[in-house]
């Protein structure tokens, strides 16, 4: 699915096969499989800022549970900041069918611990959470973390339809709540002011 071309995939999960649980270098420059077509990746958070600073961007975030449903989640104005300020997340106004699991606006009551709009950047090795803990060690996977977690794109991967009392799967929790582990995500990004070739 194309949604009018001209996105650059960011991050893409679908079969377990690649390890996300990884250390603040491996998220900074990027790891996993860029060249098969389903191949699971982060692209780098060094590449995310280079590209973030280009101009303005939308992200988009293509999510499939294990009964085949499928819903997304869309933000203007997709930033990530430079090293210095550990790759903090900026995000603008959200669209879709997903619900707003990264800035969580319309849940006040999970929005000062769940929210991840400015963020910074943690792994096991580079704590930047809000949390007395260490969010990343314990959810297993590098992420934008407040005090854990509204959305965990980066969580371990669980084959099957998974539910559990923990929360350290590939988790989006408007959609299917902390306790469900999705099938597959795909992370991509395109120019605000890129004109669809469609027709």
């Amino acid at each position: 699915m194309s949604d009018g071309g001209g996105w650059t995939v960011i991050q893409r999960r679908s079969d377990g096969s690649e390890n996300f649980n990884r250390d603040w270098n491996d998220y900074e420059n990027g790891f996993g499989n860029f060249v098969q077509k389903n191949g699971e990746y982060w692209l780098g958070n060094k590449n995310l800022h280079l590209l973030t600073t280009q101009g303005d961007y939308t992200l988009k975030i293509d999510l499939a549970d294990f009964e085949r449903n499928s819903r997304y989640a869309q933000y203007k104005n997709f930033k990530v900041g430079d090293e210095k300020n550990s790759y903090e997340l900026n995000i603008g106004e959200y669209s879709g069918t997903a619900g707003d699991a990264l800035a969580v606006r319309f849940h006040p009551e999970v929005q000062w611990w769940g929210s991840h709009q400015r963020m910074k950047f943690s792994t096991w090795d580079r704590d930047h959470d809000n949390y007395e803990g260490n969010c990343a060690e314990e959810d297993q996977s590098g992420w934008w973390f407040n005090r854990c977690h509204s959305a965990n794109l980066n969580g371990l991967y669980y084959l099957g339809p998974y539910s559990n009392t923990t929360d350290n799967g590939v988790v989006w929790h408007t959609w299917h709540g902390w306790w469900y582990s999705l099938k597959s995500v795909v992370m991509k990004i395109r120019p605000n002011d890129f004109i669809s070739n469609s027709v």
